[in-house]
């Protein structure tokens, strides 16, 4: 009998032992897998918002729709202008580059030449797989969220704006309830936003908030 008694204490102290030990390991996992999941949302965050940044530049507004977006990196161009000729050494000297070159536009020295480049080998690669932008990583076809508008401000002057968010609850889906509600709490505290995005509908800017 008092060998069978030790035999279970030795039994409860091998499981009170990996009790604890999962106890101080599983926050840790739980850290390490949220930080892999938002470093490929960031990372996706960023694509989008450099080619909101082309779209805008070309169309002067946000794109309103992934549809739109993707459909613009696929197919999409920029127009850019290739000086052919110089400039005359001398022209440099004595006056400078801007007149020296409106000089020798004037008088044909140097020609302006329109020529197109993709917005998909621009700011990305010729391989880059546009139509899964919208698709948030390690989620089952969870797409992110994308608002775009006018906002008018203060000083009346009106300001094209966009939002592209997904939340934890999404990203985070699968792990461990608790600990992702403890991570919305403090991420709410800092950041004032259970999830990670860009841009604001509220103002002109388009600094992610993990930034």
């Amino acid at each position: 009998m008092r060998r069978v008694i030790q035999v279970l204490f030795v039994l409860v102290i091998i499981v009170l032992g990996y009790l604890i030990v999962e106890s101080i390991m599983e926050p840790i996992r739980f850290n390490q897998e949220v930080e892999v999941r938002e470093r490929a949302t960031i990372d996706k965050l960023i694509d989008i918002r450099e080619a909101q940044k082309a779209y805008k530049d070309i169309y002067k507004k946000y794109a309103g729709s992934f549809d739109t977006l993707i459909a613009f990196v696929d197919t999409g161009s920029f127009t850019l202008i290739k000086a052919i000729g110089e400039i005359p050494e001398e022209w440099l000297d004595e006056m400078g580059f801007e007149k020296a070159r409106e000089r020798a536009l004037k008088e044909g020295k140097i020609m302006r030449e329109p020529f197109q480049v993709p917005v998909k080998d621009s700011l990305f690669s010729a391989a880059y797989e546009a139509s899964s932008m919208n698709l948030v990583p390690y989620t089952e076809g969870v797409k992110f969220s994308m608002e775009s508008g006018e906002l008018l401000t203060t000083s009346n002057l009106t300001v094209q704006v966009v939002e592209v968010a997904v939340l934890y609850d999404d990203l985070l889906n699968g792990m461990d309830p608790q600990l992702v509600v403890n991570y919305k709490d403090e991420r709410m505290k800092i950041v004032g936003f259970e999830g990670v995005k860009f841009g604001s509908m509220e103002e002109g800017t388009l600094t992610g908030n993990w930034e």
